[in-house]
């Protein structure tokens, strides 16, 4: 792994990937909104940036070329399938052999086995509903951008994050395929951890189409089981 990009870095889960990135020695490529590049200072010349939509396929096509992986933050904003775009975008453009890292949240499921509180639910119920009736976010698309991605033979890993957190991160969090396992009762990762994973997934072939879903190492019900630490295929 040489060079990667990184699709939506501007917030701060996309800085956290570029920060681990980086301390890897990855060159790194990223795509934000033009307005957002200011966020990015820090990095210097680290990074390249490539501003525009995420959903922009021709700046997807030119930020992706020549990478060995490809971090994306899947995120539903709007009602203009813009996470079903910049899903589309990062699959078509990709190099043959690249690594396609996708993030979302634990309301995504892959094959229906998934075992949901009710709380949980309901949040996504009632969010979704609001959400996308205030025209702000649209987790429906966010489903038809997963199921695209699930559809695919790329190599692609969906990540699904559980709540996020501040704080230091205290090693990679623990994964299992399914929400409901155990293992993922706490509900609570690091964003720092969450990005430690994105890239982390980047080389871990044992990921390759896989959809884990995290939590924190340190957290209790990790700690509760912490026999089945690491990789908790359930």
């Amino acid at each position: 792994m040489k060079r990667i990009c990184i699709i939506g870095i501007s917030g701060k889960l996309g800085q956290y990937m570029a920060e681990h990135a980086l301390s890897l020695g990855y060159g790194v490529n990223c795509v934000c909104r033009p307005e957002s590049v200011h966020k990015l200072a820090r990095f210097g010349d680290r990074i390249t940036p490539f501003p525009g939509r995420t959903d922009s396929r021709p700046t997807i096509a030119r930020a992706v070329r020549g990478c060995d992986g490809i971090l994306t933050v899947l995120a539903p904003w709007g009602v203009e399938n813009y996470a079903s775009g910049t899903a589309s975008a990062v699959l078509d453009f990709a190099e043959p052999d690249a690594r396609t890292i996708f993030s979302c949240g634990w309301h995504i499921s892959r094959d229906g086995k998934d075992r949901y509180s009710l709380k949980l639910k309901a949040f996504v119920s009632l969010f979704g509903a609001l959400a996308r009736l205030l025209r702000m976010v649209d987790l429906k698309d966010q489903v038809r951008a997963t199921n695209m991605i699930f559809a695919s033979d790329r190599l692609w890993t969906v990540v699904r994050g559980s709540d996020l957190e501040v704080g230091e991160s205290e090693g990679l969090p623990v994964w299992s395929r399914h929400v409901g396992d155990p293992v993922l009762a706490s509900n609570l990762t690091r964003r720092t951890e969450f990005a430690l994973f994105m890239v982390h997934a980047l080389t871990d072939d044992r990921l390759i189409h896989e959809a884990p879903a995290i939590v924190g190492r340190a957290s209790a019900s990790a700690r509760r089981h912490s026999a089945r630490a690491g990789s908790v295929p359930a």
